[in-house]
């Protein structure tokens, strides 16, 4: 079965961030140890992403701080994405997950942080990213593919887990590729 191709607007620049009152601004940076504990209870609250162990957030925060990305208001945690550089192919970037405060959905926070995500990504220049997403999952679709028209690359849909392999009690999940990016738009 072909892959099916995302639709693409004309890139645009990052979004800058966006005050959400007079006297607090967005702010993303890397992830820290101390904000895993934070990750986890907007996950809980959110009731529609996977919760992933505490241990897991910690383990993110540590071992990939440098792929994993928190947004404040002040020193709030509002929202974060969690990713890492797969192994086996060093220029692909693999969301793991990314999660925004449901009072700030719609305001462009998720975007922000994907934006920022692969503009600080460290060492080799990224030239992918990848995440699974569930067919049911119209946000983070959006998400995806609007990150995609922004930056004017492709984004691939394909198979990515079946629900047998999820267990049987999640719904399958399709991989979403996008890229090559252009090796310019890398600091790293």
């Amino acid at each position: 079965m072909e892959p099916a191709i995302c639709s693409s607007i004309v890139r645009a620049e990052s979004l800058p961030a966006k005050p959400t009152n007079e006297t607090e601004a967005l702010a993303i940076r890397t992830a820290k140890v101390d904000d895993a504990a934070s990750m986890w209870q907007l996950v809980d609250g959110l009731g529609v992403l996977d919760l992933n162990s505490r241990y897991c957030y910690l383990l993110l925060c540590r071992e990939f701080s440098d792929t994993c990305l928190v947004a404040t208001l002040g020193k709030r945690v509002v929202g974060f994405v969690t990713a890492f550089r797969s192994p086996q192919r060093p220029h692909t970037l693999f969301v793991w997950q990314i999660g925004v405060d449901a009072a700030l959905r719609g305001q462009g926070v998720a975007g922000q942080l994907l934006d920022s995500l692969t503009s600080l990504a460290l060492g080799e220049p990224i030239r992918f990213l990848e995440a699974t997403v569930t067919p049911s999952n119209t946000a983070s679709r959006r998400l995806f593919q609007s990150f995609a028209g922004r930056h004017g690359v492709p984004c691939r849909i394909e198979a990515g887990f079946t629900s047998e392999m999820l267990g049987g009690q999640h719904e399958a999940e399709q991989l979403f590729r996008i890229g090559p990016f252009p090796e310019t738009m890398h600091r790293g």
